[in-house]
């Protein structure tokens, strides 16, 4: 068994010719579709020169190949030249207001091979792998509002492959830890799923603008005192229970317009929610009331984007139904 022998594998149908012989007793096989394969001696067989003309088999000899082209050799490009090269993403589809479902979604040409995990090294737990096919996607597990906190690093490895001549991609490799202030503020509809979804993209480069950090500079303005500096005044520390309802807030109530009226509720929300915050409160909870929820919703959009919610729920249903918010602060 020399190199240009032609062999038939004996656990299957292809066969090929020996380019390279190996230690251990192997044997590089080139099959007809281009792919090289390490196979031991013992199981692959010539095929002799007797079988090949019965059979019309072609003779044993160096396989030659068509040179690879660019699509701009050719006479103009077609919709198959094109390949979509990135365009993978990590999708989180609100089920409701406490739960969201995880997607790796994969909307290139190739085919990825991948793994996804949560934790930082040495304690990764995989949470998904296998091969996302082209234009698909696949669901990874459902995530909790209330728990954003706990969800962890996700790191996102994959291989790009596809059955042709090709130049290799580096595989990817993405680590990502979601910071509240932005998840909830990044929607839009997810490609493949159609749906409105947190999207964040995984194959992006992430745009680094270089700082110089001056550790003695930063040093000296900590401990730069300035006569024009005022002193730091702390607000009197809030009720635990804060009641919105706005005959609590004002007496002349009545002759306020519903646009005065959500103005001093939020306004009022503002200031006790900052004092919350000052005298180093961990939790404060708002009474708004049920009515067409419309202070309810610009109290949630307020906390879904401030950098001291750790989450927000409604509290007391037993006595508030969805009349109450408990906000628990960083």
């Amino acid at each position: 068994m020399n190199i240009g022998d032609r062999v038939r594998l004996v656990h299957g149908r292809e066969e090929g010719i020996i380019t390279k012989v190996l230690p251990n007793n192997i044997v590089e096989v080139e099959i007809e579709d281009g792919f090289r394969i390490p196979v031991k001696r013992n199981e692959a067989v010539v095929i002799s020169e007797l079988e090949q003309k019965v059979f019309k088999a072609p003779v044993a000899s160096t396989p030659t190949f068509e040179p690879q082209r660019s699509i701009y050799d050719r006479v103009g490009p077609t919709t198959s030249d094109v390949l979509s090269n990135k365009g993978i993403y990590m999708a989180f589809v609100p089920v409701n207001d406490r739960e969201l479902s995880q997607y790796i979604i994969n909307n290139t040409d190739w085919d990825l091979p991948f793994m996804l995990s949560v934790g930082t090294d040495p304690h990764h737990k995989g949470l998904a792998s296998g091969i996302l096919k082209p234009k698909t996607q696949q669901k990874v597990q459902h995530v909790l509002v209330p728990e954003f906190e706990n969800w962890g690093t996700f790191t996102f490895q994959a291989f790009y492959y596809r059955p042709a001549f090709m130049q290799l991609k580096q595989p990817l490799i993405k680590s990502i830890k979601f910071r509240i202030n932005t998840f909830f503020k990044n929607k839009q509809k997810a490609p493949i799923l159609n749906q409105e979804a947190h999207l964040f993209q995984l194959d992006i480069e992430d745009s680094v603008n270089p700082v110089k950090i001056e550790p003695e500079k930063i040093v000296e303005k900590m401990f730069e005192k300035s006569s024009s500096t005022p002193a730091l005044v702390i607000p009197p520390k809030p009720a635990k229970v804060v009641d919105l309802h706005i005959e609590e807030l004002s007496d002349d109530y009545l002759f306020m317009s519903n646009r005065q009226m959500l103005e001093l509720q939020l306004s009022t929300f503002e200031k006790q929610f900052e004092a919350a915050i000052a005298n180093g409160m961990d939790e404060i909870i708002f009474i708004h009331g049920v009515g067409n929820g419309v202070l309810r919703n610009e109290l949630h959009k307020k906390l879904s984007g401030h950098k001291n919610v750790k989450y927000f729920e409604d509290s007391q249903k037993e006595k508030f139904g969805y009349g109450a918010t408990k906000v628990k602060i960083k």
